[in-house]
């Protein structure tokens, strides 16, 4: 091996490695028994993050335009708690947020794939608004939120 092969598996990560030696992780969701492409299969990232930036944009909108009183510095403080009650009042209804639902994506349980329990849906948007556990990931691409909750993200 070369020093630009070792850099290469260095920089593509331990599943790039893993990959080039022969293992086969399969499809993202695969192990969840969802599709490749198409819908119910895993959200793809950017998708999940254009959702995540439409409805915090909706959120900071709905606090400056309610409780900020014409302050955007204190907008930014009730924003959190607008995009918490949001999301908790969305998925917890109709499965997916309106950045969600912009984008074609919805949150179901993984068992049967059907909208979430409001109760998995309260521990999904509380593990969410301490933003950490969104940020950690499993090989399927599910966030510690969702993981906790027992659900995942998937295109309509």
């Amino acid at each position: 091996m070369n020093n630009r092969d070792a850099i290469g598996s260095w920089l593509s990560g331990p599943r790039a490695a893993a990959e080039d030696m022969g293992a086969d992780f399969g499809h993202r969701g695969e192990r969840l028994g969802l599709p490749a492409e198409g819908p119910r299969s895993i959200a793809p990232v950017g998708r999940r993050l254009g959702a995540l930036f439409s409805d915090w944009a909706v959120s900071v909108l709905i606090a400056y335009g309610l409780f900020a009183g014409g302050d955007l510095s204190s907008a930014d403080n009730w924003a959190l708690a607008v995009f918490l009650v949001m999301s908790l009042l969305t998925v917890g209804t109709v499965g997916s947020t309106p950045g969600k639902r912009l984008l074609r994506l919805r949150v179901v349980t993984v068992e049967g794939l059907g909208r979430p329990a409001l109760w998995r849906v309260a521990v999904r948007t509380a593990l969410l608004g301490l933003a950490v556990p969104a940020l950690v990931w499993d090989r399927d691409g599910r966030g510690l939120h969702d993981r906790l909750s027992g659900t995942v993200q998937v295109r309509m």
